[in-house]
């Protein structure tokens, strides 16, 4: 058999209306009607690793820019100069890489606090996402208390049925029928954040147009061996 060359690493744009919602309603709306120019300028949301925090900021940052907005993302710091920048939307993701740095991490948390008091004052937009609610942070006791002085959200996980759902739903978008013992296989021996499982089922999709077959479990496996996503 031909080696598949496959890439299934997730490569969609992360957007509000692509995202799964699950039990994060609540949150979607508030980010929404924040962009829209609602009264709450500061959001942090935290959860764990999977749970679309990443997602939700790329995508609030890309609907800003849409609107002909400056707004900026930033993994695991402080986009330099940013005010200089005029920027309307700052996402500062994974806050808790600001310490990990013992020569700069103090400093990278001051310039996130000085973001912050900025940020409200010129009325634009704050979010930062972490793992932990902003009690546990292990962040200077300053900076702590300003980032739960604002809108904090816990994003929720999707549950295996809501993944599933999204899973047949993204199928669908594709042109393709997903059958449950594929879905099933896939969420028992793949990774478990959606936009991996995602890409795992783009890569299924054109190998089984390349042999023309349908989606089936011996076509999965032969993909998620050949991407190295088997558990």
């Amino acid at each position: 058999m031909s080696q598949l060359l496959l890439d299934i690493s997730p490569d969609s744009q992360p957007t509000l209306d692509n995202f799964v919602v699950g039990r994060n309603l609540e949150l979607l709306s508030a980010l929404r009607h924040a962009l829209a120019g609602s009264s709450e300028r500061c959001f942090y949301v935290w959860g764990e690793t999977g749970s679309g925090k990443s997602h939700l900021l790329q995508a609030c940052v890309r609907a800003a820019q849409d609107m002909q907005q400056n707004a900026i993302y930033a993994h695991g710091s402080v986009p330099p100069q940013v005010m200089d920048m005029g920027a309307a939307v700052v996402a500062v993701d994974d806050v808790e890489q600001l310490v990990a740095s013992a020569k700069n991490g103090d400093a990278a948390q001051i310039e996130l606090f000085n973001l912050y008091n900025q940020m409200r004052d010129s009325g634009g937009m704050l979010l930062v996402s972490g793992k932990e609610s902003p009690l546990h942070l292990k962040l200077r006791d300053d900076l702590r208390t300003r980032l739960g002085w604002g809108l904090v959200y816990q994003v929720h996980v999707l549950s295996d049925e809501e993944k599933a759902q999204a899973l047949v739903q993204h199928a669908h978008s594709r042109g393709f029928v997903l059958p449950s013992e594929v879905t099933q296989y896939l969420l028992r021996h793949g990774r478990r954040d959606l936009p991996s499982l995602m890409a795992v089922l783009d890569a299924l999709d054109v190998h089984s147009l390349s042999l023309h077959r349908a989606p089936s479990v011996p076509l999965l496996k032969e993909v998620m061996q050949q991407g190295l996503e088997l558990k």
